[in-house]
C-alpha cells in the first residue's frame, strides 16, 4: 500500500515537470499567445485535465513555471551560492557581487531570454501572472540584503537600474554583436561592462 502511494506520488511529480517544461518551451518559442490548455498538454505529451488537477488551471502552471521551471534566479544564485557570506561583505561588493551574478545567471537562461523578449510585445493574466512572481523574487532579494543599510542613496533606485540595464543589453545581445561600440556578445565586452558597473558604484557611494 505504501509503495503504492509512493509511486503515485512520483508519478505526479513526474508529470507536472513534464507540464512546467512544456508551458516553458512553449513560451520560448511562440510566445504568451501560443500558450493554450491543449498546447501545454499536446507538449507534454499528459491529458489536458492533469493541468487542472494538479495547478488548478493554466495560470497556476505558468506560476509553477515561474517558481520551479529554473526561469528566474534564486536569492541564493544571485548571492554567490552562500547567503550569509554575501550578507556580510561590504556594500559595494555585494553591489558588484549582485551585478556579476545576474549577468551571468540570464546569459545562462536562453529561455528567459525569449520569454521576456515576447513580454515586451504581449500583455494579458499570463504575462502579469510572469512579472508577479519575478517581482516577488526581485522584492524578495532586496529586503534580504539590501533594506537594512543606512545610506542616503537610493539603492533601491540603482539596483533596478542596473537590473533593468543588464536585461535590455542581454535580451539586444540575441539580435545585434555591438552596441555602443561594446561587443555585447563576447566575454571581454562584458568584461567591460560589469567595470564600468564596479565604477558606478563606487562613485556613487563615494558621494554619500
Amino acid at each position: 500500500m505504501i509503495q503504492k502511494r509512493q509511486l503515485k506520488v512520483r508519478d505526479r511529480q513526474i508529470t507536472s515537470r513534464r507540464l512546467i517544461s512544456a508551458v516553458g518551451s512553449i513560451l520560448a518559442k511562440k510566445g504568451f499567445k501560443g500558450v493554450g490548455v491543449n498546447a501545454v498538454a499536446r507538449e507534454a505529451g499528459v491529458d489536458k485535465v492533469l493541468i487542472y488537477r494538479y495547478f488548478n488551471g493554466l495560470e497556476g502552471l505558468v506560476t509553477a513555471f515561474g517558481k520551479e521551471g529554473d526561469f528566474w534566479p534564486s536569492s541564493l544564485e544571485l548571492a554567490g551560492g552562500d547567503l550569509y557570506k554575501f550578507s556580510q561583505t561590504p556594500l559595494e561588493e555585494r553591489l558588484s557581487v549582485f551585478a556579476a551574478n545576474f549577468i551571468r545567471s540570464l546569459q545562462k537562461r536562453p529561455m528567459t531570454q525569449a520569454i521576456m523578449a515576447w513580454e515586451i510585445i504581449e500583455t494579458n493574466e499570463l504575462t502579469d501572472e510572469l512579472e508577479r512572481v519575478r517581482e516577488e523574487s526581485i522584492m524578495e532579494f532586496f529586503q534580504m540584503f539590501f533594506i537594512n543599510d543606512k545610506t542616503k542613496i537610493d539603492l533601491q533606485a540603482i539596483i533596478m537600474l542596473m537590473g533593468a540595464a543588464v536585461s535590455y543589453l542581454i535580451l539586444r545581445s540575441r539580435n545585434i554583436e555591438l552596441y555602443g561600440g561594446i561587443d555585447i556578445r563576447s566575454e571581454q565586452g562584458w568584461n567591460r561592462l560589469q567595470e564600468g558597473i564596479d565604477q558606478i558604484v563606487k562613485g556613487v557611494l563615494k558621494s554619500v
